[in-house]
């Protein structure tokens, strides 16, 4: 399959009508404009809001730390696949507005999760989950920041999220996000990619997980390309 291929589902071609809306809209930003406040037509939403999606990213119980420690890296970028087709922006959630949902698995365990909007302006999701039988609890929160970039729109994810083993006091696991990018929202076919820095950090057991999502360059490279490495912190040892 080409990486054109593999792309498709996150491009989008919009109708005459949509984009003279668009263009509309963008005659009136700046560049670095804050869009947090900006109504968009429900065709460039989501149908979902931001407190439910995410879920998007709701371990291992092996003795040994290492492979513990590339569990919660494989459920965390595991959740990275998940998106609608085309390029789509999830309604902003109202102050107060919640989301409540909960698991029920193979083993006949459940899980609980809570997300909730706790400030509007600027926009700030606390969310919760928690599975009482596997004993893993995460908390965190999303401060999603939205800049206007000219052909793109890029939402600066900020917040962290903790995931706790409660059955192993002190083995706490922090987790930064990427940003994510839209891509052609003047001219070309409109494409959501990540881009830069995101981690995992467990000080606990004195590693680190660091991966790079590569954007693509204006005439060269490719979507969808990554690199990372998990490392101990105290000697840069990369395993």
């Amino acid at each position: 399959m080409s990486k054109h291929d593999d792309n498709a589902a996150a491009e989008e071609e919009l109708g005459d009508e949509s984009k003279s809306i668009i263009f509309s809209m963008i005659s009136q930003f700046t560049r670095d404009m804050d869009l947090s406040r900006i109504t968009f037509p429900t065709f460039v939403l989501e149908p979902r809001s931001f407190t439910e999606r995410v879920t998007d990213f709701i371990a291992s119980k092996s003795d040994d730390p290492v492979q513990r420690f590339v569990g919660v890296v494989k459920y965390y970028m595991s959740g990275w696949h998940i998106h609608p087709r085309g390029v789509k922006k999830p309604y902003n959630p109202i102050l107060g507005e919640f989301f409540r949902s909960q698991y029920e698995f193979d083993d006949a365990s459940g899980a609980y999760f809570v997300a909730e909007q706790v400030s509007h302006h600027p926009p700030i999701t606390a969310m919760f989950y928690h599975s009482p039988e596997h004993r893993i609890a995460i908390e965190g929160d999303l401060r999603p920041l939205s800049r206007f970039q000219g052909n793109s729109v890029g939402m600066l994810l900020g917040g962290y999220a903790k995931i706790h083993f409660l059955d192993r006091p002190g083995e706490i696991y922090e987790v930064t996000y990427p940003n994510m990018y839209a891509r052609g929202i003047l001219f070309g076919k409109m494409v959501l990619e990540l881009g830069e820095m995101s981690t995992v950090t467990c000080k606990h057991n004195d590693l680190v997980f660091e991966v790079e999502f590569k954007t693509k360059g204006i005439l060269w490279g490719a979507y969808n390309q990554i690199a990372g490495k998990i490392r101990r912190i105290s000697t840069n040892e990369t395993l």
